[in-house]
């Protein structure tokens, strides 16, 4: 049975946000340019990363949902999780640029147009409280569109920034405002992004999802009737949301090995959110090597 990850789920809410980045863009790259501002531009450079970023995780969806195949018999859903990875990536290179360019400027600050630099930062500001809103429910289903979401936030709060910075600059001509909050903005992103990260790469190492805790899984299945001890037990996820299971289960020579395979199968998808499972029975009198992992 072929499964529908979240993000698929979602995929029209992640184009409508893409299209209201993308015409922001444009806006934002040109009003930088005119009005001098680096933190317009820090912005216009984060704001370009999450339309690529947003753009390589419908891609990675539409990869995803491909078909089984001989070579690939999971599919292809670890596709979503790698474009996680590298937005996740090109964001820590993004805030690490903005850093570097606050520094610069920092030294000798430009004269910046701050009341056109306020204008367009408002707007990016609606724009991007819009995305938020969009994908707020989905970011808790699926680690793609939880990279996605901390774009768009990310993406929120350097407008604020850009804000502020605007009203400074406007009210009281100190300059160095700008190149501040550009530095502010560029600390505020790396944490998450590197949240982000490290779930990704967990998931790619086949880590057990942090929504599942292996003790009390293994207890549900060896407090069943019949069944006397579990090994070799994993736990891993395909994608968000998509988790899978193999186990070998021990049961006494009375217990009929269908009846204990439905009752274990019943209860773990139904308890722990694991829509895959490979579950070998075994007899007490089996004599198995059983393996280090």
């Amino acid at each position: 049975m072929e499964v529908t990850s979240a993000s698929y789920q979602n995929k029209g809410k992640l184009k409508l946000v893409l299209g209201l980045t993308l015409s922001y863009l444009a806006a934002e790259v040109i009003g930088g340019i005119l009005t001098n501002s680096l933190a317009l531009l820090a912005d216009a450079g984060h704001m370009l990363t999450d339309v690529g970023g947003l753009a390589f995780a419908l891609f990675a969806i539409n990869i995803a949902q491909r078909k089984t195949t001989e070579q690939r018999t999971y599919g292809y859903y670890r596709a979503e999780i790698l474009a996680a990875l590298a937005n996740a990536i090109i964001l820590i290179f993004v805030s690490i640029y903005i850093l570097y360019e606050a520094v610069k400027r920092f030294q000798s600050p430009p004269e910046v147009s701050s009341k056109n630099m306020l204008i367009i930062a408002a707007i990016g500001l609606v724009v991007n409280i819009a995305g938020m809103l969009i994908l707020r429910k989905s970011s808790k289903q699926s680690l793609n569109m939880k990279g996605a979401y901390f774009e768009v936030l990310s993406d929120m709060l350097t407008s604020i920034g850009v804000i502020a910075a605007a009203i400074i600059m406007l009210t009281t001509g100190w300059y160095y405002a700008d190149p501040i909050i550009s530095a502010g903005i560029g600390l505020f992103i790396l944490p998450r992004t590197w949240i982000l990260l490290k779930d990704a790469v967990g998931i790619l190492l086949e880590g057990v999802p942090t929504d599942i805790k292996i003790a009390e899984l293994k207890t549900a299945i060896t407090q069943i009737p019949g069944v006397l001890s579990t090994h070799d037990l994993h736990v891993w996820s395909l994608t968000s949301g998509l988790n899978a299971l193999s186990v070998h289960v021990v049961i006494n020579k009375e217990t009929i090995p269908d009846e204990i395979l439905k009752l274990i199968t019943d209860n773990i998808t139904r308890d722990f959110k694991i829509a895959h499972t490979t579950i070998q029975i075994e007899s007490e009198n089996y004599n198995e090597t059983i393996s280090n992992f």
